[in-house]
């Protein structure tokens, strides 16, 4: 067995400066009313025993856990396999550790965790929520709102057209998916296909009604509903060729299905760009860089937009503990796309 120093307490640290229990609280928990000098004095001494704030003491003071749960509405099958999700939490992970604040991941497999994630944000234990890959019949939004824990979404959320509470980052999906299908027209493709994601989230929906902008004639057998993966895309472009295999081009809804895709046309000796011209949705690079032709694709900034949704709740959580009113509450933001042109289309 060995000895465990004692944890430097508050009264160290106050008798190290030479100031009072009281100063030291409020310097360690942020209060105001302390002078500059004995500010730096406080923080030399802190630095100097390695004193580490109570969370929970710190807590009951400030009513602030600096802590932020991510919310995402997938199976852990799906969200460790798809870079998407990699590329958003390393960008909220990085705004919520400058300001820090911790990251508690939440995960759901099916309707029982959905009572556990909202029983979880309801008992207090993280100051906001970050959330995203919701569905349209979703529980979640209902259970967050009971639990009264202020959140920001990533995506569009379906049900909050007219609701100014709803704070959301997206890109611009359908935007992003007419300028695809226009770049396969002016290529001077005629039979141009789509596989779309899950039409119960916003961003595949948005992403067809984009493709619909753009060909509004399309065959209905063009048009193949598959869900955001790898092996959905490749189950899609199969289906594609057994209907319409004279199709000439194909956007999906997003680089993996995109990827699936390429692989089943090699498969049937379907040379890319040259039979079918190909072009996907995200801009990941380890998917759209390595597939076989480097895959054209619409970019949207993962990454960016996972950091401006931190930095939106942050700034949500700073006014309610400023008690400011609403006037100057932040509003959603849905980021403009670029369309990367490489080898596939």
């Amino acid at each position: 067995m060995t000895d465990t120093a004692p944890r430097p307490t508050l009264e160290a640290v106050a008798a190290r400066a030479g100031v009072s229990r009281a100063t030291v609280s409020r310097v360690v928990n942020g209060g105001d009313g302390v002078r500059e000098r004995l500010v730096e004095r406080v923080r030399q001494a802190v630095e100097e025993l390695g004193y580490v704030p109570n969370q929970a003491a710190r807590s009951l003071v400030t009513r602030r856990h600096d802590a932020v749960a991510v919310v995402i509405a997938e199976p852990e099958t799906r969200v460790f396999a798809d870079p998407f999700f990699a590329l958003q939490l390393r960008g909220i992970s990085k705004e919520l550790t400058a300001h820090d604040n911790q990251l508690v991941l939440l995960l759901t497999e099916g309707r029982d965790d959905h009572v556990r994630v909202g029983r979880y944000l309801a008992g207090g234990h993280v100051d906001g929520a970050l959330v995203f890959s919701l569905h349209l019949d979703d529980p979640l939004p209902g259970l967050i709102q009971h639990a009264g824990v202020p959140t920001v979404f990533g995506g569009r959320p379906g049900w909050s057209d007219g609701r100014g509470d709803v704070v959301y980052v997206d890109c611009d999906n359908r935007a992003g998916a007419c300028e695809a299908v226009r770049h396969l027209v002016g290529l001077g493709r005629t039979r141009i296909a789509h596989i779309t994601g899950p039409l119960d989230q916003t961003s595949a929906a948005d992403r067809l009604d984009g493709f619909r902008d753009a060909r509004s004639d399309a065959d209905p057998r063009l048009i193949v509903e598959s869900d955001f993966t790898h092996a959905g895309g490749e189950r899609a472009m199969r289906r594609l060729l057994e209907h319409r295999p004279d199709l000439d081009a194909v956007f999906a809804a997003n680089d993996l299905t995109a990827a699936g895709a390429l692989r089943v046309l090699r498969e049937h000796g379907r040379r890319v760009p040259e039979d079918v011209a190909v072009i996907g949705f995200d801009d990941m690079v380890p998917v759209a860089e390595q597939s076989d032709p480097p895959l054209t694709t619409v970019r949207q900034d993962i990454e960016g937009m996972g950091r401006l949704m931190a930095r939106l709740l942050l700034r949500r959580l700073g006014q309610r503990a400023e008690g400011e009113g609403r006037a100057d509450a932040p509003s959603s933001v849905v980021l403009p796309t670029t369309l990367v042109r490489r080898a596939s289309a």
